[in-house]
């Protein structure tokens, strides 16, 4: 079957009787793929709402039984807080802190009537106010690969990320408006020094995206400089700053059940200045967590609901989201394992605790491939179907990630692209209008006959479905006349494409020179001490 642009013209030519026999052209179905074509950057996918109802992998007795234990966890075992301040802080609160000892122990009562003053869905702002996201409810929202160490592509290989590599990643990125906002460095820029890394990184980030970001949460001063850098980005007061959230950070707990000092510090900085806190377990049943998925999400609970108190008790209000990250282990060599029935499952059921808690839910799109394979694409779709029925609102890690999170791949990022935009357009309520219905079309073409002419085609068939990044529908002979290019082949051209063709957002003159200023004077003064 020829391709729609084929057909149409012709069809035009013949509308009064039944087809007629057409020479196939010599693109065969899906055109020529060394043209480049790709779906088209649009504001369609600036806004998702998950349009479907979540499904409900635990029932609601199995629900309150995991929600009670994850509490007798918190009275019974406890959590490290492992920053005299926070504990002090939980003290005055009522919390149960064995003296000498970095165990805090909550009444259930305590824990819940903090976690009831979280606020419900808000609103994080970016730069440029139309890229500003709504978080909770039915909104999804996706982010790129973060914290990546190595990057990849098919024409380098795997390898150390860069500086280049990171802004390269963070160019596609902006290139795409399925991509929300940027989740972290896509990559680490190893040849930046760590003392200075996060101000050339968030400065980059201001110029490159006009999306919302994140600030690592690894030490007082880089949550302070990263406030400032947001601030100075989106040319706003610190108090107009404080009443618009615009700057969100990832605090894991170090499981099994402890938060750091550097993760504390992160709440403390952020919730106080009513920042976007993502409290996230990262919870592998089999290794830091039960091997039972029911025991790793009591774990995982136990670790979330502690986190999201201690923000609400640094500021009552303050937006945070509840974070779920809990997949399991290869039992044979303990590697860690995603995309699998079993983060399915568990990220559905973390769902319903946020949905419980009326809090909007974290979970990433994730895989364990090492290259661009059927591995990768099943078990991120695998990923994605889970965290959709689930009812995730932001997404991390949803396009680049391979190797378990350790690379950041060119190739898998537009492969992801790709079906996000396909679960994008899957959530796009089904049009049952009466010119949808197209009752007039089907009076027109009546048995036997064909749709290709008619009025009703002809007027939608550019935009009637949606057109993929990298599928391949020419027929066998001419794609093996093309020299039988895979996806991969596809993909690495389309990042290059995406790349040359990429335009910076605009950014006010006078932003840049307050941008340059800060960050060279904050090198000045030696960036972050390291011990290196």
């Amino acid at each position: 079957m020829s391709s729609i642009d084929d057909i149409v013209p012709a069809a035009i030519e013949n509308t009064a009787g039944a087809p007629e026999r057409r020479r196939r052209a010599g693109g065969g179905r899906g055109g020529d793929r060394g043209k480049g074509r790709k779906a088209p950057v649009t504001l369609r996918y600036r806004s998702i709402l998950n349009t479907t109802d979540p499904s409900m992998i635990v029932t609601e007795e199995g629900l309150e039984a995991i929600h009670d234990a994850s509490l007798t966890v918190l009275e019974e075992t406890g959590i490290d807080f492992m920053l005299s301040e926070a504990r002090e802080r939980l003290k005055a609160a009522g919390a149960d802190v064995a003296p000498g000892s970095e165990r805090v122990r909550f009444d259930r009562d305590l824990v819940m009537d903090l976690v009831r003053t979280a606020p419900g869905p808000f609103t994080l702002h970016a730069r440029n106010p139309e890229r500003s996201i709504e978080f909770g409810g039915r909104n999804i929202a996706f982010a790129q690969i973060a914290s990546a160490p190595y990057c990849s592509d098919r024409d380098n290989g795997r390898r150390t990320g860069t500086q280049e590599d990171f802004r390269n990643l963070i160019k596609l990125a902006q290139s795409f408006d399925i991509i929300h906002m940027t989740g972290g460095y896509p990559v680490e820029p190893t040849d930046l020094h760590a003392s200075t890394r996060h101000l050339d990184c968030l400065a980059d980030i201001v110029r490159l995206t006009d999306k919302p970001f994140h600030a690592y949460s690894l030490g007082r001063e880089r949550n302070l400089d990263a406030l400032e850098i947001v601030r100075i980005g989106r040319g706003i007061s610190a108090e107009q700053l404080e009443s618009e959230p615009s700057l969100f950070t990832i605090i894991n707990a170090s499981s099994p059940l402890r938060y750091d000092a550097p993760m504390l510090h992160g709440i403390i900085e952020m919730s106080a200045r009513n920042q976007v806190v993502v409290v996230t377990p990262f919870t592998l049943a089999g290794a830091m967590a039960p091997v039972t998925v029911a025991g790793a999400l009591v774990q995982q609970n136990a670790e979330a609901l502690a986190g999201i108190a201690f923000t609400q008790l640094v500021r009552p209000g303050a937006p945070v989201v509840y974070g779920g990250f809990t997949s399991n282990v290869d039992m044979k060599s303990g590697a860690p394992a995603f995309g699998t029935p079993e983060y399915m499952k568990a990220v559905m059921a973390g769902g319903q605790l946020a949905r419980r808690y009326g809090i909007p839910y974290r979970t990433s799109n994730t895989c364990a491939a090492n290259t661009l394979d059927a591995q990768s694409a099943y078990e991120s779709m695998m990923s994605l179907w889970g965290l959709v029925q689930g009812g995730g609102n932001f997404i991390m890690h949803a396009a680049g990630w391979m190797e378990g999170g350790l690379t950041a791949s060119f190739e898998k990022f537009i492969l992801d692209v790709d079906m996000l935009q396909m679960v994008a357009e899957f959530l796009t309520p089904l049009d049952t209008s009466p010119d949808a219905l197209a009752m007039d079309a089907i009076r027109e073409v009546g048995p036997g006959g064909h749709y290709f002419g008619t009025a009703h085609t002809l007027s939608r068939y550019e935009t009637a479905f949606y057109s993929p990044i990298l599928s391949d529908w020419r027929n066998f002979e001419s794609w093996s006349q093309a020299g039988q290019p895979t996806t991969f082949d596809h993909a690495n051209r389309v990042w290059k494409e995406t790349l040359a063709s990429y335009e910076p957002p605009t950014l006010d003159p006078a932003i840049d020179e307050e941008l340059d200023d800060f960050v060279a004077r904050r090198k000045g003064e030696g960036g972050v001490p390291t011990d290196f």
